[in-house]
C-alpha cells in the first residue's frame, strides 16, 4: 500500500510521512513545524518548552519572530498543530492557556477481525483483515496526527459487537496491540478495546456472574496480563445486555454490580471501564402499546446512580433511540449527577445518508450542547467514520464530521460555522465566493437531509437492516419497538405524561416544554405527541400540508446543492467522488420525497393544498 495518495482532509499542506524513527510527541510537533513554518510563515521559527504539569493544555506566544509552545508531553503537540492550523487559515494565534473541556476524548471503531466494518462506509478496516491485524504503520501515523490535530486522545480500535476472535485483543494478540499503541502514543492517543462479557466462559470458568469468585478472579489475572503489555491502556469498553450481547442481567445482577466487577480489575493500572447504557427490550411486539422504548436507559440506570465504581463512565447515546436525523437530548445525561457520564454521537452516518448523502453534523451537535447539562457530563465518544477509503470517510465531505467532533470535543462552546469554515478553508483554499458556497452548503445538510426523510421527530422510517433509503412502515411491524403507529387519522407516539409517560423522565423545565403543543418544538413534535392529519400547525398549515411542503422543499433544496456543487473548483479526485455521491443522493432524496408522502397521502386521504403530484 503506497502513502502518496492517502489525503490528509484538513491537513494537505503537511506533505511528509512522519518517520516512525520518532517516538515522541516533542520530536514530531518539531518535524511539523519544521516541514510548516518555511511554507506558512517563512522567517518565523518556533521553541516547544514541555512542562509536565501542564498536561494536555498549552500556551502559545508570539515574540518577533518566534512562536514558543509551552505545553505538557501532548500539549506541546497539541499546541503545534494549532499554531499551524492558525498559520494556514490565516487565523490570530489563540491567546492564553487553551485546554480541553473533556478529559476523554475518543472515537469507538466498530471494526471487526475480518476487516468488515459494522455501520462502516468508508472501506474497510484500518486495523483488521482476514481475522488478524493488519495494517499500514505510515498510514496510521497520518491518522494520528490527524487525531492529534484536533485533540483527540483515545480510540477504541474493535466493535462493541465483539466477535470471536477479536476478543483476543486481550489474549494472544496482545504483542501486535503494543505494536498499535506504540505507534499511537507519540500522538497522545490511547487504545481501548472492546471486550465480551462472558470471555471467562471460553476458559473454564463456568459462569460470567459478576459475584462470581472465579469470574472477579479471572478478570483481574487478565487486566494484568493486559496492562504487562499496554501499560497506558485507556481501559475497557464493554455492550452488555444488549441486542444479544451477554450481561449480568442473565445472572440476576444489575448493571452497576456488572461495571463495578471489571472497573475494579482494571483500577490498579488505572484504567477506565466505559460502560454504553444502550440497553432495551429488542424483542418488543408490536402491539404493546405500553413499552416506550425509549424510556429504557432511565429505567434500566437512573436508579443505580451513585452506585458505580469512580473509574466507571457510563456512555450514553446523545438521543434515546439511536443516532437517529433527530431526538431530543436523552433524560438519562439529567439523571445522574453522581456518576460520571460520557455522551455518544455516531460520526459514522447510519441513519443520515451512510456518507453518501451530504450531512454536516456540527448543526446539529449545537442544538444537542445548548440542551445537555454540561456540568453533568465529564466525557466524550463518537463511533467513527473511518475506513481504508483513500479519504479515509468515504465522502471527502464526511472528514468534517470527524475534525468537527474533535474541535467539540476540545471546546463545546464553538460554533458550527466556524467549524465547517475552517475545516473548507484548510481542506481546499478556495476563492472566498467559492468558500461561502460550500460552508453554506455543508451548513444547511442537516436540514435538508432531514426535511426530505423522516418528518417532525418522527424517526425510523428507513429500509430495515440496511438503514439507507425510506421504507415508512419498514420497522413498524418488527420486534425492534422504533413504531410511529400512523392509521387513517393520525400519526406519532403520546409521550405526556397522559400517554407513556415518556416526558417525565426529564426536568421539569423539559416536561412543561416538550408536554404542551404550544411549546413543543415542530421538529419534535410527532415524536412527544400523537396529532391528527387536519391539526393546525402554530404557522396556520396543518400536520399533513407541513409534511408534503417539508418533503417537497427537501428534494428542491437537494437539486439546488447538486447545482451548487457542480460550480465549486474541488480538487481532483474530491470533485468525482462528490458528484458522484450526489447524483446518488438526488435519487434517494426523490424516493424520500415520493414515498413518504405517497405514504401519508394513501393514509389520510388528503391532497397537497398547492397541487403537486403525489404518486
Amino acid at each position: 500500500m503506497t502513502t502518496n495518495t492517502k489525503r490528509l482532509s484538513w491537513l494537505p499542506f503537511l506533505k511528509a510521512d512522519i518517520p516512525a524513527s520518532l517516538t515522541t510527541s516533542e520530536q514530531i510537533a518539531r518535524f511539523e513545524l519544521d516541514q510548516a513554518l518555511p511554507a506558512l510563515a517563512a522567517g518565523k521559527s518556533a521553541e516547544l518548552n514541555v512542562s509536565a504539569d501542564m498536561g494536555e493544555s498549552y500556551t502559545i506566544e508570539a515574540n518577533d519572530d518566534v512562536y514558543t509552545i509551552t505545553g505538557g508531553e501532548s500539549g506541546v503537540l497539541y499546541g503545534t498543530y494549532a499554531l499551524i492550523m492558525c498559520l494556514a487559515a490565516g487565523h490570530p494565534v489563540p491567546q492564553g492557556t487553551q485546554q480541553p473541556r473533556y478529559a476523554l476524548r475518543m472515537l469507538n471503531c466498530w471494526d471487526n477481525a475480518d476487516g468488515s466494518i459494522e455501520r462502516g462506509y468508508a472501506g474497510r478496516s484500518l486495523f483488521f483483515e482476514g481475522g488478524k491485524f493488519d495494517y499500514d504503520p505510515v498510514r496510521l501515523r497520518q491518522l494520528g496526527r490527524m487525531l492529534a490535530s484536533v485533540g483527540l486522545n483515545v480510540m477504541c480500535i474493535n466493535n462493541v459487537n465483539v466477535r470471536y476472535p477479536a476478543d483476543q485483543l486481550i489474549e494472544s494478540w496482545l504483542p501486535q496491540l503494543a505494536e498499535l499503541a506504540a505507534i499511537y502514543r507519540p500522538f497522545g492517543v490511547k487504545l481501548m478495546v472492546s471486550i465480551d462479557y462472558s470471555a471467562p466462559m471460553r476458559h473454564g470458568v463456568p459462569t460470567a456472574d459478576p459475584l462470581d469468585p472465579q469470574v472477579q478472579e479471572w478478570w483481574n489475572k487478565q487486566a494484568e496480563i493486559v496492562y504487562k503489555a499496554v501499560p497506558d491502556l485507556a481501559g475497557f469498553l464493554v455492550k452488555a445486555d444488549s441486542e444479544g450481547r451477554p450481561g449480568p442481567f442473565t445472572y440476576g445482577r444489575n448493571h452497576a454490580e456488572g461495571a463495578n466487577m471489571l472497573a475494579r480489575a482494571l483500577k490498579p493500572f488505572g484504567g477506565k471501564l466505559v460502560w454504553r447504557c444502550f440497553v432495551y427490550n429488542c424483542r418488543q411486539d408490536w402491539r404493546d402499546r405500553k413499552t416506550d422504548r425509549p424510556m429504557a436507559a432511565y429505567q434500566h440506570y437512573a436508579y443505580l446512580d451513585g452506585q458505580f465504581e469512580d473509574n466507571v463512565i457510563l456512555q450514553i447515546k446523545n438521543g434515546p433511540f439511536d443516532f437517529q436525523v433527530r431526538e431530543p437530548v436523552s433524560p438519562l445525561l439529567y439523571a445522574m449527577p453522581k456518576t460520571d457520564l460520557a455522551i455518544e454521537f455516531q460520526l459514522a452516518q447510519e441513519y443520515t445518508g451512510q456518507q453518501i448523502d451530504i450531512f454536516a453534523m456540527p448543526p446539529m451537535w449545537r442544538e444537542i450542547f445548548d440542551d445537555m447539562p454540561a456540568d453533568k457530563v465529564m466525557s466524550i465518544a463518537a463511533v467513527t467514520n473511518l475506513g481504508r477509503d483513500d479519504n479515509y470517510c468515504g465522502h471527502p465531505f464526511a472528514a468534517v464530521n470527524l475534525f468537527g467532533y474533535g474541535l467539540f470535543a476540545w471546546d463545546p462552546s464553538i460554533q458550527p460555522e466556524k467549524i465547517i469554515r475552517l475545516w473548507t478553508k484548510l481542506t481546499y483554499g478556495m476563492d472566498q465566493l467559492s468558500e461561502d458556497a460550500l460552508v453554506s452548503l455543508l451548513m444547511g445538510s442537516r436540514r435538508t437531509y432531514e426535511k426530505y426523510t423522516a418528518p417532525l421527530g418522527l424517526c425510523w422510517m428507513v429500509t430495515p437492516n440496511q438503514h439507507y433509503g425510506p421504507n415508512p412502515s419498514g420497522y413498524e411491524y418488527q420486534a425492534w419497538g422504533t413504531y410511529h403507529k400512523a392509521d387513517r387519522e393520525a400519526v406519532g407516539i403520546d409521550r405526556t405524561a397522559a400517554g407513556t409517560g415518556y416526558v417525565c423522565q426529564y426536568p421539569e423545565e423539559f416536561q412543561k416544554l416538550y408536554g404542551s403543543l404550544e411549546t413543543c418544538p415542530d421538529e419534535l413534535i410527532l415524536w412527544f405527541h400523537r396529532l391528527r392529519y387536519d391539526y393546525v400547525m402554530r404557522d396556520g398549515r396543518t400536520l399533513i400540508q407541513r409534511i408534503y411542503d417539508d418533503h417537497f422543499e427537501g428534494l428542491e433544496e437537494t437539486k439546488a446543492m447538486a447545482e451548487t456543487l457542480k460550480t465549486l473548483p474541488l480538487p481532483s479526485p474530491d470533485r468525482e467522488e462528490a458528484l458522484e455521491r450526489m447524483n446518488r443522493q438526488l435519487f434517494n432524496a426523490r424516493e424520500w420525497c415520493d414515498i413518504v408522502n405517497n405514504f401519508f397521502h394513501n393514509y389520510s386521504g388528503i391532497d397537497d393544498a398547492h397541487g403537486r403530484t403525489i404518486y
